[in-house]
């Protein structure tokens, strides 16, 4: 009986790691449902479902699930950690920042958890925030309420160009600052949403591929091939000179890098920090640009 039972564990075993390899490197985000078994199975959720089978295999074939493991490790690890040199900032250089501020903080948490106040800080989802009191509060700065829970804060003049919601509720706001055309993205995360139609609406809205910057949740992990034609044009800043785990949700554990700041090929991204933080479930990404 017990050799039945460890002869169909290891059928089980076999199949469900197919099954997941084949979802996260061949299949990925592409279908209806199937996206939904790709964000839920990133790589250190396979790994740890492979260390657990382990567990009930016996010896003998242990080792293969140990060793293929240790392989997914070490691509996740690849993929993910990034080492870089940053360069000299200057005053005069552009800091960004972005938040999903998880409908418990404003402005005033952004400003302790960035240690200061950025050129440009855009926050989604924030808490419930006295716009009128907000000003009054920061007279010397530019406060815009946008569409889709989208909120700005500017130390210049920002001219507000357009402002879309699709039909299930993403939303990106084109505005301009510094002679920077910069896109404020907040892509509706419903399990049940294929991203596709939402990252085609997205595509749709950003019509210019230089002196530009994206920024926002996109609820896509960078791995996602949905990304490929912001890929063409734009650099993820934290891939070009982040240090540490790029992956920004969740509650600080490596999962998913869905919050993300591109930008354009022609601008020089100096250095990029991820800011860990237990007030929101996302991290907050900061990334600074030669003016």
């Amino acid at each position: 009986m017990l050799k039945i039972l460890r002869a169909l564990f290891l059928l089980i075993n076999v199949i469900v790691i197919l099954a997941l390899l084949t979802i996260h490197f061949i299949i990925r985000d592409n279908g209806f449902y199937e996206p939904l078994f790709f964000y839920i199975f990133p790589l250190p959720i396979i790994i740890g479902i492979i260390l657990f089978f382990s567990l009930f295999i016996g010896k003998k074939r242990r080792k293969y699930n140990l060793i293929l493991a240790g392989s997914l490790l070490l691509l996740w690890l690849g993929r993910s950690f990034k080492i870089h040199f940053s360069d000299d900032i200057s005053k005069a250089d552009l800091e960004v920042v972005f938040w999903n501020a998880s409908r418990d903080n404003s402005f005033e948490e952004a400003f302790v958890e960035n240690k200061g106040i950025p050129d440009v800080l855009v926050l989604v989802e924030p808490k419930t925030t006295d716009i009128i009191s907000l000003k009054q509060q920061f007279a010397d700065y530019y406060i815009y309420d946008m569409k889709g829970n989208i909120y700005l804060f500017s130390k210049t003049p920002v001219t507000i160009e357009k402002e879309a919601t699709s039909k299930r509720n993403s939303t990106v706001v084109n505005f301009k600052s510094r002679d920077i055309d910069f896109y404020a993205v907040d892509a509706q995360g419903s399990p049940d949403l294929p991203r596709r139609g939402e990252m085609q609406f997205i595509d749709s809205q950003i019509d210019k591929k230089s002196k530009a910057i994206i920024l926002g949740d996109f609820n896509l992990p960078y791995e996602s091939g949905l990304f490929k034609n912001i890929k063409k044009s734009f650099n993820q800043a934290f891939n070009e000179k982040g240090n540490g785990f790029r992956e920004t949700w969740f509650w600080n554990i490596p999962l998913l890098s869905i919050d993300h700041i591109w930008v354009s090929k022609d601008l020089k991204i100096l250095k990029t920090e991820k800011i860990g933080t237990f007030k929101s479930d996302h991290s907050m990404l900061k990334t600074y640009i030669k003016r």
